[in-house]
């Protein structure tokens, strides 16, 4: 329900591209999914910290497994990025951006869906967007102008609460409607496109990567010993 909510969101800022490179990165893949149609190409990137899942299901695998500072592309590769499950986890969020910066091509747009810092989703833990660091539409917006991006066209999604209870949840369009006009700053998740400045330089910091990827086969780690 949660995917249904955002996915309508992301659909009325997300004019087609033809022929477009389309990367997601985080956990983007149920969005991929919907939108790759017509794509030149679409992959997805996963941060080493949250792991990575084969995609799509049934296909040769289109996801790998990246540092989210050190993207592994050249300079203005793609076309558009869609991040989800990312920003709220970066450890420099500042950083990230301008990695999606260099990676974008002239006019590339990015799309972040980021919870809100207000909402009711981000308050509480069992909720998809109960972890990491939420974000108000100003600080996002900031954020963006920060890291050489134009703010764009925006939304919101998760109007109705986060609940098990069937009663409420058979409810959620109704939410979803009235939402928009009756309680907009409460909304569970920020949805903001962004597009690539290219009339200010950003300051390139020449960097030696140390980090190397060590596989683990369960989800806290496992222990290794390394031959003396």
């Amino acid at each position: 329900m949660a995917e249904q909510s955002i996915a309508h969101a992301l659909s009325g800022i997300w004019p087609p591209l033809p022929e477009e490179r389309l990367l997601g990165f985080g956990f983007a893949t149920p969005y991929l999914e919907r939108v790759r149609a017509g794509t030149e190409r679409s992959f997805a990137f996963m941060p080493a910290g949250q792991g990575a899942v084969n995609w799509p299901p049934g296909e040769l695998s289109a996801t790998a497994l990246v540092f989210e500072e050190e993207l592994p592309l050249p300079d203005s590769s793609v076309d558009r990025i869609l991040m989800v499950h990312a920003l709220e986890f970066a450890e420099n969020p500042r950083e990230s951006l301008k990695e999606m910066w260099r990676v974008l091509a002239p006019g590339g747009r990015l799309v972040i869906v980021v919870p809100n810092r207000r909402g009711v989703w981000a308050q509480l833990d069992h909720t998809p967007f109960g972890a990491g660091r939420p974000y108000s539409r100003g600080q996002l917006t900031r954020l963006l102008r920060e890291t050489n991006f134009t703010p764009g066209a925006s939304a919101d999604a998760l109007h109705f609460p986060p609940t098990r209870l069937s009663g409420l949840l058979r409810l959620r369009h109704g939410f979803e409607k009235a939402g928009p006009y009756l309680w907009p700053a409460f909304a569970g998740v920020i949805v903001v496109e962004a597009q690539k400045r290219l009339y200010q330089g950003l300051p390139v910091a020449v960097r030696s990567s140390r980090r190397v990827f060590m596989p683990v086969l369960a989800p806290q780690g496992a222990a290794s010993r390394i031959p003396g």
